[in-house]
């Protein structure tokens, strides 16, 4: 739960980098408290609205956290982008999510699993 706190906590924080446990951390909790709450407000009779603010409120820590994944594979933020080709460009994404990071110093920060040590 703490990568979930600590993505929140970098809000708007495009730079730097971020390990795959952070990513994927990140996106499994949020994944789930979203599912959650449009299941719990839909099973009470409401529309969904609380799950679908919460997503709006956590769009920009999930591209911030995205964005600083793809800095960790030594590749720019703009790489985001490519998702939006169907179905080829989320699978380009979901790769290069996947990707260990590139050892010691980059363009785009420290070796985070040295800095966390």
């Amino acid at each position: 739960m703490d990568w979930y706190f600590e993505v929140l906590k970098k809000y708007a924080t495009f730079s730097g980098r971020a390990r795959r446990k952070e990513y994927w951390m990140f996106y499994l909790f949020n994944n789930i408290m979203a599912i959650s709450l449009i299941v719990i407000e839909t099973m009470l009779g409401g529309p969904g609205a609380i799950g679908m603010l919460y997503i709006l409120g956590t769009i920009i820590p999930s591209l911030a956290v995205a964005v600083r994944r793809l800095h960790d594979t030594d590749r720019s933020g703009w790489w985001l982008l490519i998702s939006i080709v169907p179905l080829i460009g989320p699978l380009v994404v979901f790769i290069f999510t996947v990707l260990d990071s590139s050892p010691g110093q980059n363009n785009y920060g420290a070796y985070p699993k040295e800095v966390a040590a």
